[in-house]
C-alpha cells in the first residue's frame, strides 16, 4: 500500500509521521542527554535537569508541553532550554520527508533508523565531542537486516560494502598521516566509523558526495562559532550526519544538478 493511493490517506499518514517524529525526537533528546552523563536511556523516568522532578505524562508532550509551561519545570521553575522543542519539531520534520521520500517500505523503515543515529550522534557529538558506537552498530545491523526486503541487487550490495571500506580505511590511513604531519589529531575515530556507515547506505558517489558537503558544513559552522567563541571548535560529526541526511532523502536529484553545471 502506498501513501499516494489517494489524498486523504497521504494526509493521514503525514500527520501520524509528524506525531511520532516529534515523540521519537523528544526520545533521542533524553537519550543523547544521558548517553553523556554515562546514564541509561532505557530505564528510569525522565527528570527536569535542575531539580530532578519526575516528569509527569502531561510534562512530556513533544513541544506542547514546553509551550504551555512558557519553557520552565512546573516543579522549580527553572528554564528549560529551547533545545527541547526545537529536536522535536526537527525530527517531526525529517520524519515525514523520510516517510515522502521512501514511502511505507522496508527502505523508509531502513533509513529512518538511520536517520535516527544520526540525530542522535549529532546530539552527542555537539555537547560532548563523542559519537557512540552504538549508533554505528544500529545502523550497520539496520542495513544488513532490510537487505531481504530492500529489493536491490547483489551489485549494489558489493558497491555498498566496497564504499565502506574505500572511505573507512581511506579516512584512517589519511588520519593517520595527517596526526603525525600536524603533531594531533586530525580526525576522530567517530567519524571515520560513520563515513563508513554512510558508505553502506549512500554507496561510493553518495558518500563522495556526503564528504564534500561536510567539509563545506564543517568550515561554514566553524567560522560562525569563532565569530561568537574564538576558543571553541565545532565538532565534524553534525556536518557529515546533515550531509549524509541531505544524500539519503535528496541524493539523487543533487547529483543530477551537479552533472548539469558540468554539461
Amino acid at each position: 500500500m502506498s501513501i499516494y493511493t489517494y489524498r486523504p490517506m497521504l494526509a493521514y499518514c503525514v500527520v501520524v509521521a509528524a506525531c511520532f517524529g516529534a515523540a521519537m525526537g523528544s526520545f533521542l533528546n533524553c537519550a543523547a542527554f544521558r548517553i553523556v552523563r554515562g546514564e541509561s536511556f532505557l530505564k528510569g523516568r525522565s527528570r527536569c535537569p535542575a531539580c530532578g522532578h519526575e516528569l509527569t505524562a502531561r510534562e512530556l508532550v513533544p513541544v506542547l508541553s514546553w509551550v504551555f509551561q512558557r519553557g520552565r519545570c512546573r516543579a522549580c521553575g527553572a528554564k528549560v532550554s529551547a533545545r527541547y522543542p526545537l529536536t522535536e519539531l526537527g525530527f517531526a520534520l525529517a520524519t515525514v520527508l523520510c516517510l515522502l521520500r521512501f514511502d511505507l517500505t522496508a527502505l523508509c523503515l531502513r533509513n529512518y533508523v538511520f536517520l535516527c543515529c544520526l540525530f542522535l550522534l549529532t546530539l552527542t557529538d555537539l555537547e560532548d565531542m563523542t559519537i557512540p558506537d552504538g549508533c554505528h552498530i544500529a545502523s550497520a545491523l539496520a542495513w544488513l537486516a532490510a537487505l531481504p526486503f530492500a529489493f536491490i541487487g547483489w551489485g549494489d550490495v558489493v558497491r555498498s560494502l566496497a564504499a565502506a571500506l574505500i572511505f573507512g580505511g581511506g579516512l584512517l590511513g589519511i588520519s593517520l598521516v595527517m596526526d603525525k604531519v600536524l603533531g594531533r589529531d586530525s580526525l576522530g575515530g567517530g567519524d571515520i566509523k560513520l563515513f563508513a556507515v554512510v558508505g553502506l547506505y549512500l554507496g561510493i558517489i553518495g558518500t563522495l558526495f556526503t564528504l564534500l558537503i561536510a567539509c563545506v558544513l564543517g568550515l561554514m559552522m566553524n567560522a560562525a562559532l569563532r565569530r561568537h567563541d574564538g576558543d571553541r571548535v565545532f565538532p565534524f560529526g553534525p556536518a557529515i550526519a546533515l550531509s549524509a541526511a541531505l544524500m539519503l532523502l535528496y541524493g539523487d536529484p543533487l547529483i543530477q544538478w551537479y552533472r548539469g553545471l558540468l554539461l
